[in-house]
């Protein structure tokens, strides 16, 4: 059996690396929140979070505290743990939290019992380089793209391409996480087996949608609203 990891359905797709800020309103999940912050120093503070495949992330009822967790959502089978980085809890009972992506898994088991909310046995997923040569060779192609991309979507694009990585697994981490793709897209792209087969997916979706947007010479919604899906927790 896999290490047992608590679980935050979330309508988006976290990456290792990047920043998650979250409200977090339900009860289970302020639950989840003081469960993290009494665990002792020293002790990794994370959760998985795992994008939905169908259903509802916030359930008209939640149930009582210790009540079995909802079940209503399908989710996906890789997830990343966001490991707690800042809390502040607020008048209400709520708290703003900010987590950072920190490794894959992948669902072994859910359990909806034990809990408030949904928990899972998980399996790491390494990140290999995939060929080293490969994905060396990859990443300066998609960085080159990714620049032409956000040429055509950023009017302040200058100052965030200076600062763009050139290390392979974080520029493919960081252009699947920003780049305006559907969540299938990106969900596909976090199950990628290693960095060079997700820069080479990378390399064929960038090139589509800088095309697609030099026909169009228009983005429909703001891209922030297009790479982080809006999440009421």
């Amino acid at each position: 059996m896999g290490q047992r990891l608590p679980v935050f359905p979330l309508g988006t797709v976290l990456f290792p690396g990047l920043v998650l800020p979250l409200h977090i309103f339900e009860e289970r999940y302020r639950a989840l929140v003081r469960h993290l912050t009494s665990l002792p120093d020293g002790v990794t503070r994370e959760f998985g979070v795992v994008a939905i495949r169908r259903g509802w992330e916030v359930l008209p009822t939640a149930g009582p505290p210790g009540a079995p967790a909802p079940t209503s959502v399908s989710l996906h089978e890789i997830g990343c743990t966001a490991q707690l980085r800042q809390v502040t809890e607020l008048p209400n009972g709520r708290y703003d939290i900010v987590t950072v992506g920190r490794r894959r898994f992948r669902i072994t088991d859910l359990a909806t019992e034990g809990t408030p909310y949904l928990t899972a046995s998980v399996q790491w997923l390494p990140e290999p380089t995939g060929s080293e040569e490969l994905a060396d060779l990859l990443a300066p192609q998609v960085l080159a793209v990714f620049r032409q991309y956000l040429d055509l979507v950023r009017t302040d694009s200058a100052e965030i391409t200076e600062q763009l990585p050139e290390q392979p697994t974080v520029l493919s981490h960081l252009v699947a996480a920003t780049a305006a793709l559907h969540i299938s897209e990106r969900q596909a792209l976090l199950a990628e087996l290693d960095t060079a087969r997700r820069l080479r997916a990378e390399l064929r979706m960038l090139n589509r949608e800088v095309a697609l947007l030099r026909r169009v010479r228009a983005v429909p919604v703001p891209l922030p609203e297009l790479a982080v899906p809006a999440s009421p927790n």
